[in-house]
């Protein structure tokens, strides 16, 4: 009796769809997870272009921290590695000789380095100022920027650790391109969920 091949092709490719239907499907999920609320909004800014990326960036991040929408802090940079932001000398910021505030510098070397941790600690932990160092060095000329950066060991370690702690580099400059002070902002990261007491 003739072999029926007809047959055979026609199981064969009804097995191969058998097999495709429950080969399982890679979740990515978990990796998603450790992306921060934060980085996935400037994932998604990433999408525009630049001078309204930053503007965006800058109004929301300024809504959650009313200081910084109050102090004129805009972001002209944000990626996991690093954080470009800048400081415009008006009124609002100024102290009694038309420099920008000593309390204005701190607050945007804090929110530069704050933001770069920002960008890689997950959401089910808490980014918090532990310690700032600020040395006033000389008098700042004009507007100045904050530039913060994260090296991969640290930003491993954020992903890796629940709980933990590092010093995020940070330099202010002004318009001079000297730099006015010298910062050392200590982070620290925890758990959002509060352990029970046995």
């Amino acid at each position: 009796m003739p072999e029926n091949r007809t047959s055979k092709s026609s199981n064969s490719r009804s097995h191969d769809r058998k097999i495709l239907r429950t080969t399982p499907v890679i979740d990515h999920s978990d990796r998603m997870q450790t992306k921060s609320s934060l980085n996935r909004t400037v994932t998604k800014l990433n999408r525009t272009q630049p001078w309204l990326r930053w503007w965006l960036l800058s109004w929301a991040f300024g809504r959650t921290v009313r200081f910084v929408h109050t102090a004129g802090v805009r972001f002209e940079y944000l990626s996991e590695e690093r954080a470009l932001l800048h400081l415009p000398n008006r009124k609002p910021v100024q102290n009694h000789i038309g420099s920008v505030h000593a309390a204005a510098i701190a607050l945007l070397a804090e929110t530069a380095s704050g933001a770069v941790l920002g960008m890689n600690v997950p959401d089910d932990r808490v980014p918090l100022l532990k310690s700032m160092q600020v040395e006033y060095l000389k008098r700042a000329k004009g507007d100045l920027r904050a530039e913060a950066s994260l090296d991969s060991a640290t930003r491993a370690r954020i992903l890796r650790e629940e709980k933990g702690e590092a010093v995020v580099a940070v330099r202010v400059t002004d318009e001079s391109g000297e730099q006015p002070v010298q910062c050392r902002m200590l982070w620290a990261w925890v758990s959002k969920q509060r352990r029970q007491p046995a």
